[in-house]
């Protein structure tokens, strides 16, 4: 639930008061794509979640893919369905490919718990296991308001794009080995 008022997601996936499920439909895909790898962590206590795709390695099998974009084409409108294919196209022409790095698909702090620092102090746990793996990582913000909490632990801005439904901006942050 923590992006069902994102400037990015909430606009993306309807937004709507009774999203719950749908949300939790969604989002459930990414998490059990970083299972795949090892990559989610969760600190219960905080109620906060990251999912780290590794070098080389993507966010969903083949097969999640597809039942994701039914779940999307079944509880979407279709013109918004299509817009959500569109801004995942986006991401996909934003996100480097050149350089082998961590990339941090999601990063979630339940919303009764947001804004007392447990998802910066999560991040930060996060970026010490990849200092010391020897990769530096990439990330989307798909929220204005948390770019400066990226850029305190190392990240610098890349670039941006535009979604697709309102043009809010999403910004692709870099964050060299080493922070």
């Amino acid at each position: 639930m923590a992006f069902r008022h994102d400037p990015v997601w909430g606009v993306a996936l309807g937004g709507q008061e009774n999203a719950d499920p749908h949300h939790r439909s969604f989002w459930r895909f990414y998490v059990e794509g970083g299972q795949r790898h090892d990559g989610v962590f969760e600190s219960q206590d905080a109620g906060t979640v990251s999912v780290w795709i590794p070098p080389g390695g993507t966010e969903l099998s083949p097969e999640q893919e597809s039942s994701l974009r039914e779940l999307v084409e079944s509880t979407l409108p279709p013109a918004q369905a299509q817009a959500l294919f569109e801004l995942w196209g986006r991401f996909e022409v934003h996100h480097p490919h050149d350089e082998p790095h961590g990339y941090l698909s999601l990063l979630a702090t339940r919303p009764d718990l947001a804004g007392h620092g447990y998802g910066q102090a999560h991040l930060a746990a996060d970026l010490e296991r990849w200092d010391s793996s020897g990769f530096p990582t990439y990330l989307e913000s798909s929220n204005p308001r948390n770019n400066h909490r990226y850029e305190r632990l190392g990240y610098r801005k890349v670039g941006q794009f535009e979604t697709v439904l309102d043009a809010a901006l999403v910004t692709t942050m870099w964050r060299p080995l080493g922070g």
